[in-house]
Parts: C-alpha cells; structure tokens; sequence
C-alpha cells in the first residue's frame, strides 16, 4: 500500500514516515501544500495523511481540490486544533478520518489500518507478473498458488518492483522508499534483501528478479520466457 504524508513540521513528517515504513508500506512525504496538492492528485495513494496548516496552501482547500477532481484516496486529516466545528469543517471538505495533535503513534497507525480495511479506496487488487501474485490488500504473496511468507521489509521491496514491474530501479530509488530518510546501515541492504527475495521468490521457472548491472533491478518475465 502507498501512502502520502503532506507535512509542514519535518520532525513528525520524518518520525510519521519511518513509522509507516517499518510497518511495510510505501511512502512519500511532502512539506507544503502546493506539493502535496501536486502529488495527491495523481491518485497514486491508498491514503493521505493530510495536515490542516500547511504553508503555501491549506489542508481543506487540498482536500475540497481531491474530492473535486475525483481523486478517491483515504485522507485522514491531522490538526493542533480540536475545536468540533474545526473537524466538522475538514469531514465535510471530504475527510474520512480526523486525528488531533499530540497523539500516540500506536493510534495513528491503527487510523490508517482502520482506514485500509473499510475500503474506503476502491483501487486496491491483486499485482501479477507471470505466476507471482501480490495481494496489496492481505499483504500476501503467491507464486504458481503456492503461499510465500516475507517479512514486513521483503514484502516492502517486494511490492515496490511489482508496482514497477518491467521498469529498473536504480538501489538509491528502492533505498528511498522501503528505508528511513536518514538510514544509515549497510550500503548493500538492498543487494541483501534482493538475495533474499529471490531464495524466495525464484525458486519457480522462469525466474522474476534481475540484476541490470550498474543500475539496479527490474521484475519481469525474461524475454526468452
């Protein structure tokens, strides 16, 4: 699942980040509102997380803009303010949920998952290439029927080739988007959990993962397949 956090406040916006991130999923954040506008709008996301003060342009005019043009993300909306006509307000622009600042991080990731489950976004489905199966929304992998167990960072990488399959991604991109922003293991973590995948994943002919040497790695049915 891919996942938007539109906020202004660096701190939580890297701590919201790198929390989702360990929880499996794929995220982008953006710190003012004309950015986050740019990128909620390609409808790419499961869900946004949304802050009401934003510089440049402000969460409920971010979310009546969404909702106008159609784009049907889950927008659970963050704000210090806690007045009742204020959440009002941000639920009748078109938020599914409202969430106060302070809060505890166990809270907000149960508003996501909560978010997730009630089906809020109708775009959720089954990712394949070839025999391979990856379900965004059971977070569970198949191959040729046949369950795989991965770990919460496997299956992170895992479903960021899928959604990307045939296109190479450079480790720098992978590294970005399953890692924290200021990550600072091993520089051959992805090369070890590629390894790990593909113990995995290819124990099934024709194998999927692949190495684009200097560059990175690509998920495709090799051409002789």
């Amino acid at each position: 699942m891919k996942l938007l956090v539109v906020e202004d406040e660096r701190r939580l916006a890297q701590i919201l980040a790198e929390g989702l991130r360990e929880a499996g999923y794929l995220v982008e954040v953006a710190f003012d509102g004309v950015e986050g506008q740019a990128l909620a709008l390609t409808g790419e996301f499961d869900v946004i997380i949304l802050d009401l003060m934003l510089p440049r342009r402000d969460g409920l005019e971010i979310c009546r803009e969404l909702r106008r043009r159609q784009v049907d993300s889950a927008i659970l909306m963050l704000t210090a303010r806690d007045a009742v006509e204020d959440k009002v307000r941000g639920l009748d622009c078109g938020a599914d949920d409202y969430l106060t600042k302070p809060f505890a991080f166990p809270e907000f990731l149960a508003r996501v998952r909560s978010l997730l489950r009630r089906g809020v976004r109708a775009r959720s489905q089954v990712l394949t290439v070839a025999d391979l199966e990856v379900d965004t929304v059971r977070r569970e992998v198949r191959r040729a029927g046949q369950p795989i167990r991965l770990t919460a960072k496997e299956y992170a990488v895992l479903e960021y080739l899928t959604h990307n399959a045939g296109r190479v991604l450079t480790r720098d991109q992978i590294l970005a988007h399953v890692w924290p922003s200021d990550y600072d293991g091993y520089s051959n973590t992805v090369d070890v959990f590629i390894r790990y995948l593909r113990r995995k994943i290819d124990w099934a002919d024709p194998p999927l993962v692949h190495t684009v040497r200097g560059v990175g790695y690509v998920l495709r049915v090799p051409r002789s397949a």
